[in-house]
């Protein structure tokens, strides 16, 4: 039985939305969101917290690393989180295999965070009224994990045509408010949902 989640992540935005997610998808149990500076910092830092967390880690707890992919190469990135863990003395979940016991989930989300709120726009005209809830039928954002030139630059040209957001995207204004109204089971972007069948893993 899952008692508390520890997640790394690399920036703000992503922790301010897992502010506002994960007591929705977690419901009571305790969560902790660690936040480093960017993926350069977390690859940095990140080892030698997983070995302090390896000599004490109760039953109960679970570590959850999440990266953007950017423009990295998705095996590669997720050899290195995989290694990471090992070098750590940690049981990743890909390590011990199918119904085996783990320590720690490693989740790339295969763009960026604002993929996720592509894949929930309702949410997005929850936040901000004025947007066409016509985009996610448009072409080029069928699939919120494969919008072509930057995510976030593309949410912030919708945005700006909307009228907000003029002197560019506030990104964690953005990602608090948005997840604020997320519904986490309708969500239609593939690394959301892979995100979110980490976090059932953990529940089990």
């Amino acid at each position: 039985m899952l008692e508390k989640l520890i997640v790394f992540v690399e920036e703000y935005s992503m922790e301010a939305a897992l502010e506002q997610l994960l007591p929705k998808m977690l419901g009571e149990i305790e969560f902790q969101v660690i936040r480093f500076q960017c993926k350069d910092d977390l690859f940095k830092q990140a080892p030698e917290r997983l070995q302090g967390y390896a000599s004490w880690l109760p039953d109960g707890w679970r570590i959850l690393v999440l990266v953007d992919r950017d423009d990295d190469d998705c095996a590669v990135l997720k050899g290195r989180l995989e290694t990471m863990a090992e070098a750590a003395g940690l049981r990743s979940k890909t390590a011990a295999g199918h119904g085996q016991s783990f320590q720690v989930v490693n989740r790339i989300a295969v763009e960026e965070l604002e993929a996720w709120f592509f894949g929930d726009w309702a949410a997005v005209q929850a936040a901000y009224p004025r947007v066409p809830n016509t985009i996610p039928q448009r072409a080029g954002f069928r699939d919120s994990d494969a919008i072509a030139g930057g995510t976030w630059e593309a949410l912030e040209r919708v945005l700006k045509r909307a009228g907000y957001f003029s002197t560019g995207l506030r990104k964690l204004e953005l990602a608090r408010l948005v997840a604020t109204h997320m519904e986490p089971n309708r969500n239609s972007s593939r690394s959301f949902q892979a995100f979110a069948g980490a976090i059932a893993a953990v529940l089990v």
